[in-house]
């Protein structure tokens, strides 16, 4: 179910997403509310689940972790259990920073960090050949990273 946002929840949002510390003062400044009535909308908003988390975004080339790799995954049989046992793998590899179950030839797609070909190496040892229900993978190095982010575009002409 999704709640019934005005476009004063969008502006929230907007403004939520460029920058999670900005202060419920500064954003009731620029769409015309009071502190308390942003806080309370921010409230709602995390408890109907639109606001999922606030996290840092950090740079991985500052933290040594340089190397992005877009990998597809086929498996080998697309049956429930297989699909979950795979997420739940997923789920618990920090290097992987985002996994879609997707249409098309393959079944999986992962963006995942490394310091370096080894450790990619390491983490492909992990999560494809030591995994019998994965048939193939195809890995992509990125070359540079254009656009990084998980910004939704928010029409707030509502």
């Amino acid at each position: 179910m999704h709640p019934d946002l005005d476009r004063l929840d969008h502006a929230i949002l907007s403004l939520l997403q460029s920058d999670a510390r900005t202060i419920a003062e500064t954003i009731g400044a620029k769409v015309g509310l009071s502190a308390a009535a942003v806080q309370r909308r921010i409230k709602r908003l995390r408890e109907a689940g639109v606001i999922e988390r606030e996290v840092a975004v950090l740079d991985p080339a500052a933290l040594g972790m340089p190397m992005t790799f877009i990998v597809m995954v086929e498996m080998e049989r697309e049956r429930l259990e297989v699909l979950d046992a795979f997420r739940k793998q997923v789920q618990a590899e920090e290097h992987v920073q985002q996994c879609y179950y997707v249409t098309g030839s393959a079944d999986f797609v992962l963006v995942v960090t490394c310091r370096d070909m080894s450790e990619f190496e390491a983490f492909t040892h992990r999560m494809f050949f030591n995994n019998g229900e994965v048939r193939h993978f195809t890995t992509s190095v990125a070359m540079e990273r254009v656009k990084v982010g998980l910004t939704l575009p928010l029409d707030q002409q509502r």
